[in-house]
């Protein structure tokens, strides 16, 4: 399987992108409340280094117990591995230490910014078509995440050197989806993917040890739980998911779903962690969700001429 864009004639079936797509925003969702859980009891870079390093030595090692073929050249290896360093250790790196002073609602807010600074990027350096819909829908999407961040911060919930970590989490998302689909490395998603998780494990190992110790793990079944679900659902699952949606609809279309994190987080934060809801916050998911079908919506075609 190629990790560049394909284009394929369609054939009759079940469609599952709406079921890839719900599965992907629950998941990514999800992963900020596990995350948040996660850095309670282990220092944020540690809980890394074993949740990418885990994560790579499953996936490829799957892929030999089930004999994939191997059609990454050395290039796309190398590329593979600077993109698991953008997106998995920059990206999560940040955001998990931002965690440690933001709520899972806020971080998962922050990071749904990613379309509007993704589609400008995308214009520029993708030439991709940023037309007055997108336009529409990324300021409508924009308007909602701000309504939200605005009651947020004015409860005063939040500190603002994690809001800072956090946004440079986004910066590193922002890069590194522009950069998959600028480098469009080949190959297999499956393998693509254990490869980055590895690179980035072994790139957080040193550092994770460097600044906290193993002596800093606080042991518990919460932690357990989260190590768990970051392992499967969010390093193995999620980032297969998140990349072939890049795939197959775009930079600009596919982080368009990130502005649907916010509701979802701080609705699965407040379910798993007992976090606090507003019903004002609640009132940005309208726009957001107008937002996203603007963005998402397939081009009208032309009729023709009779």
């Amino acid at each position: 399987m190629s990790l560049a864009p394909t284009t394929s004639l369609a054939t009759p079936g079940f469609n599952t992108r709406p079921l890839q797509i719900a599965l992907f925003c629950a998941l990514w969702s999800f992963a900020f409340v596990a995350g948040k859980a996660g850095v309670a009891d282990c220092p944020p870079l540690i809980l890394l280094a074993g949740r990418f390093t885990l994560a790579g030595v499953l996936i490829l090692g799957l892929s030999a117990l089930m004999r994939e073929h191997w059609n990454l050249r050395p290039r796309d290896v190398a590329l593979c591995a600077l993109l698991g360093i953008i997106n998995n250790a920059l990206y999560l790196g940040l955001g998990y230490v931002g965690l440690q002073t933001v709520s899972a609602g806020i971080g998962g807010l922050i990071v749904s910014a990613n379309p509007v600074f993704t589609a400008v990027l995308a214009a520029l350096v993708l030439h991709e078509a940023l037309t007055w819909r997108k336009v529409a829908g990324l300021v409508l999407g924009v308007a909602g995440v701000a309504f939200i961040v605005w009651h947020r911060i004015a409860i005063g919930a939040e500190a603002w050197h994690g809001i800072g970590f956090t946004l440079a989490s986004l910066a590193s998302i922002v890069a590194g989806t522009i950069l998959f689909k600028r480098l469009a490395p080949q190959g297999s998603l499956w393998i693509g993917n254990g490869i980055q998780n590895l690179a980035a494990g072994l790139v957080l190992i040193p550092l994770a040890f460097s600044v906290s110790s193993a002596g800093d793990i606080v042991p518990s079944w919460r932690l357990a739980g989260a190590f768990a679900f970051l392992v499967l659902g969010g390093s193995i699952v999620a980032y297969w998911l998140w990349f072939r949606l890049l795939t197959l609809y775009g930079a600009t279309a596919a982080s368009a779903w990130h502005f649907v994190m916010p509701p979802l987080a701080m609705l699965f934060a407040w379910l798993a962690l007992g976090e606090s809801i507003d019903l004002r916050d609640l009132l940005g998911v309208i726009p957001v969700a107008v937002g996203i079908y603007l963005v998402t919506r397939p081009a009208r075609r032309p009729a023709l001429a009779g």
